[in-house]
Formats: structure tokens, C-alpha cells, sequence
């Protein structure tokens, strides 16, 4: 289903599997909020590179890409298919880092993404769609209930 057009009230954005051109822009969403900034960095692309690398052999995996009219990245966010034994063997999508330049903001991007999101969730048989959000981002949290996600369970990190 890619590449495809998100239409939003303030135009259409291309959505296509990100390549390695789009690197420093992808890492350059990811490090411009307060979690990322501490941890994300355009200055050595060599790990991401090796991560793209890892997504693109993994067919479970999609590294999206939004861009603008002159084709620059604007948005991006990860799609993980999970199979499990509950839910009778369901499928599950997880989505993950979900970024958006703060230029467009308020476009209805976001929005168009994630609903782009859920019906490819639907098309490759999910039972549900999951993600998780950093406490502190509580407009994240609106967004997300906005679209009918529910914050139904808690998270648990231990980093290694």
C-alpha cells in the first residue's frame, strides 16, 4: 500500500518506507523534543544507518516517512507487526515514535498517519493496535484518546 497520499486540511503528504537519504531528518524529528534530545543526535549516523539496515530485512517492520511538497521529511513513525498466542493468536501492531516537525503541527498530519496506521493494522489482520507514551507527554495522550486509544494498561522500561 506505499507509497500513498495522506490528505489533510492543509494539503497532501506523500508516505512511503524511509531510506537511508532521510536518516538525519528522521533523527533530527526524533531529538527535537525533551526525551530525545538527551538521547538522539544527527552527529553520527552510523547506528542509525545499522538500524534502518535491520528494519528494512525484517518484513515485520516499517520505518515510515511524511514529506512535504519539494519531498523533505517532515514526519515519521515505526510500525511493528507482533504475532502472539493471546487474543487467540492475534496479530498486534505496535506503533512507535511517532514524530512530526512542530512546522506542521495542527495540519491534521498526525492524525492522518495514525489512521493511515490502523487501517494497515486492519489490513494485515491485527486484532489491536498498541503504542506507548512517555508520561510526560501529555498532549500525546489527547491526541492519541482523540483517535480512540485508550489508556488501558501500564508501562514498564528497564534499560540496559
Amino acid at each position: 500500500m506505499l507509497p500513498t497520499e495522506l490528505a489533510t486540511r492543509s494539503g497532501s503528504y506523500p508516505l512511503r518506507r524511509a531510506v537511508e537519504a532521510d536518516l538525519a531528518a528522521i533523527v533530527e524529528l526524533l531529538a527535537a523534543d525533551q526525551l530525545g534530545s538527551a538521547r538522539d543526535s544527527a552527529d553520527d549516523l552510523g547506528p542509525y544507518a545499522a538500524a534502518l539496515r535491520a528494519i528494512d530485512t525484517d518484513p515485520a517492520q516499517q520505518l515510515l516517512v511524511a514529506t512535504d511538497d519539494a519531498g523533505a521529511v517532515v514526519a515519521t513513525m515505526q510500525l511493528t507487526l507482533i504475532p502472539g498466542l493471546a487474543r487467540r493468536g492475534a496479530l498486534r501492531m505496535q506503533i512507535e515514535a511517532v514524530r512530526v516537525q512542530e512546522a506542521h503541527r495542527s495540519s491534521g498530519l498526525g492524525g492522518a498517519m495514525m489512521r493511515w496506521a490502523i487501517d494497515d493494522s486492519r489490513r494485515r489482520g491485527c486484532a489491536l493496535v498498541q503504542l506507548t507514551s512517555d508520561k510526560s507527554r501529555t498532549d500525546a495522550h489527547r491526541f492519541y484518546q482523540r483517535l480512540g486509544f485508550v489508556p488501558s494498561h501500564e508501562g514498564f522500561k528497564l534499560l540496559l
